[in-house]
């Protein structure tokens, strides 16, 4: 169609042309792309801890060849948004920018990228290229100083004075070079940036969200125990006071969350017998998540351990020797708790009038019986139930819960109670007992829950664990789930350990102490106790069902070997998180061989592991003296954390050799010339 043939169309298309190129021009000249950390575009918080560097990335890019400014700007949820310039990555032609912030407050955060093109900078830019070939810039030095005048028209306050001071500067100098020198002298382009316009800033689509935990979430060593065997007789139900014997102890093993199972009152219909026995004796003490009895439920204490003053006493003692107490949230019932007649309209009632009783194939948990959160009369009573039960015991002192099966109950019902709870205290902390599908596992992390367990248990090739922990360090994982190493549980006696004696208690609880930032251990582990119930991965007289004492000096514990452990954890930071870790060279497929470092490299150490718990292995190994830009013949100190000899390593190839019946691993921090 002909332009005059346009004119005389259908009315308004002219005007419609006008509209669509204003629209157009109007479009942002910016792209804002691949903005990291994110999940799910921006639709779950991302993981940040209280001082750490928290690292922002983006693609960002315009037509043509000016240059960009960009910054990030981020804010406490209802505080005061604050700035922090990013920076292009280099190699030159690369559109990736950075930029680092430190959180210094808990809570709920959000970040945004802005961008816009760099008037002063494109300028400075060409006029360093055109007087460095030796071209006339005079005019160009005319165009710099209507760019001053500009700036000094825009600002205020002191900035307008500093403006004006430059402007009277510049048109005192008397020559070229001297101006040019002005021009691109760094004090100038910062105060040229304070008056910036901003030309055709763009903000990405998304306000990014993260959640600022406090540094437990990241580290900490937990230990495991039932309160109840905590005596010398098992005749005789362990106490509050009982457990506070211990507290030395755990602490001088160097743990810093003492993580108790349930505390509540324990039911007696279908109660438990010894090793899971359907027929339980007057004396036996049942387990203590069949929770609920005519003495209270889940917000009530255990008779026998002890009264909320014993409670207390024992939160104050523990806090005095390091220990932080953590508890056991099990959303489940015996068949006397209270809540089946106050609410019988909170549970599924089966056509006969019985109530069906848990399962989880092959386990058959008679004891126990679930609520239902959709039955009519639930919503929302039973929600607000169950946030009045862990807020009690935030009220009781209490900030650490370990949340039992978190992925059989509804996602709606954790989003929202995790949000109710962290909006009164940010600093909450909530482990995942999820032993389940990949994505479920990650998706509950995105929820809220702060830690996790993990498939740890049940990687144990050199394979199966450089994949596992590389996954886990990398996004989608890092930015969502923070694992939690627990090596045993009262529910699981892995295989490897129920016949690999000592060494394979050494062996894999230096794999989780050095692999991830938190790791845990219940009690007994520290006396490499592994019976089993024949062909499965429980342990025979199991402490769920009867009080254990326990002679933690018997010979063949590993306690000297686990405070180890756990004192070059706090030593190093390195180890403070699943992060920062990077498998090597090692011609030994029954060695694991990889280095942890900080990112600024002031941390750095290497890790040999031996996975053979029968036989001594050796083999060569890479140093990889070229990520710290050394040459392939460098020296490098180093040191044995664990007896503290040093020495010099020459060139990049070593050689170990790691004997199960001494120390199977090594630990070596290098100290970078």
């Amino acid at each position: 169609m002909s332009q005059n043939e346009r004119k005389t169309s259908k009315s308004g298309i002219v005007d419609d042309d006008r509209k669509g190129a204003l629209s157009a021009a109007k479009a942002p000249r910016i792209a804002i792309e691949s903005v990291e950390p994110s999940l799910d575009q921006g639709k779950y918080a991302t993981k940040a801890i209280v001082g750490d560097p928290f690292s922002v990335t983006a693609v960002i890019f315009a037509d043509g060849h000016d240059l960009l400014s960009a910054a990030v700007r981020w804010r406490k949820e209802g505080g005061d948004w604050q700035t922090q310039p990013m920076t292009r990555v280099t190699p030159p032609g690369n559109d990736l920018w950075e930029a680092e912030v430190r959180p210094e407050d808990l809570g709920a955060h959000h970040f945004m990228i802005e961008a816009w093109l760099d008037v002063f900078g494109t300028y400075c830019d060409e006029l360093y290229k055109k007087h460095h070939a030796g071209v006339p810039v005079g005019l160009e030095l005319e165009e710099g100083r209507l760019l001053i005048a500009e700036a000094h028209e825009r600002a205020r306050g002191q900035t307008r004075k500093a403006l004006n001071a430059l402007h009277t500067q510049f048109e005192n100098t008397s020559t070229d070079s001297d101006k040019v020198a002005l021009m691109l002298a760094p004090d100038t382009h910062w105060l040229m940036e304070q008056a910036a316009p901003h030309r055709h800033r763009v903000r990405s689509a998304v306000k990014y969200p993260f959640y600022v935990d406090r540094v437990k979430a990241r580290f900490a060593s937990w230990y495991e125990l039932f309160p109840r065997s905590e005596t010398d007789d098992p005749t005789r139900h362990g106490t509050f006071i009982d457990v506070q014997k211990r507290l030395p102890m755990i602490r001088d093993m160097g743990f810093d969350v003492l993580y108790f199972t349930p505390i509540h009152p324990i039911g007696r219909t279908h109660r438990k017998g010894k090793n899971n026995t359907l027929e339980a004796g007057p004396d036996d003490v049942g387990s203590p998540y069949a929770i609920g009895s005519e003495e209270g439920g889940h917000e009530a204490i255990h008779p026998e351990l002890g009264t909320f003053e014993d409670f207390q006493e024992l939160e104050r003692a523990a806090a005095a020797h390091g220990l932080e107490i953590a508890l056991d949230f099990a959303i489940q019932c015996s068949p006397d708790h209270p809540w089946l007649k106050e609410h019988p309209g909170w549970f599924s009632w089966r056509p006969d009038g019985s109530i069906r009783y848990a399962e989880n194939p092959p386990k058959k948990y008679q004891d126990i019986v679930n609520v239902d959160f959709y039955a009519d009369d639930a919503i929302p009573d039973l929600w607000l139930a169950l946030r009045d039960v862990v807020q009690g015991w935030i009220d009781q002192g209490v900030r650490i819960f370990r949340v039992d099966n978190p992925h059989t109950k509804p996602f709606p019902f954790w989003e929202w109670l995790i949000d109710d709870i962290r909006s009164r205290d940010p600093g909450i902390i909530f482990l995942s007992e999820a032993f389940t599908r990949p994505a479920v596992m990650l998706h509950l992390g995105k929820l809220g829950f702060t830690q996790s367990y993990t498939y740890f248990t049940w990687r144990n090739t050199k394979a199966e664990l450089t994949e596992y922990l590389t996954t886990l360090s990398r996004p989608p994982w890092c930015y969502g789930y923070r694992p939690n190493f627990f090596i045993n549980t009262p529910d699981i006696n892995p295989y490897f350990l129920q016949s690999s004696s000592r060494a394979g208690f050494l062996i894999r609880a230096a794999l989780a102490a050095l692999g991830a930032g938190s790791w845990g251990m219940y009690s007994g582990y520290e006396l490499c106790e592994s019976e089993p119930v024949p062909g499965k991965e429980e342990y025979l007289d199991s402490e769920k069902y009867e009080i254990r004492p326990r002679n933690y000096s018997a010979p063949g514990n590993i306690i000297y070997e686990i405070a180890q452990l756990n004192r070059i954890r706090r030593e190093n930071p390195a180890f403070q998180t699943h992060l920062g870790i990077s498998f090597h060279h090692i011609n030994n497929d029954r060695l694991l061989y990889f280095c942890k470092r900080t990112p600024d490299n002031s941390n750095v150490i290497f890790v040999v592991i031996s996975l053979d718990p029968f036989d001594a292995q050796e083999g060569s190994f890479e140093l990889p003296l070229w990520e710290f830009g050394l040459p392939d013949d460098a020296a490098l100190d180093a040191e044995d954390l664990m007896n503290g000899h040093c020495w010099t390593w020459h060139g990049k190839w070593q050689w170990t050799r790691l004997d199960p019946s001494g120390l199977p691993f090594g630990i070596w921090r290098v100290n970078l010339p």
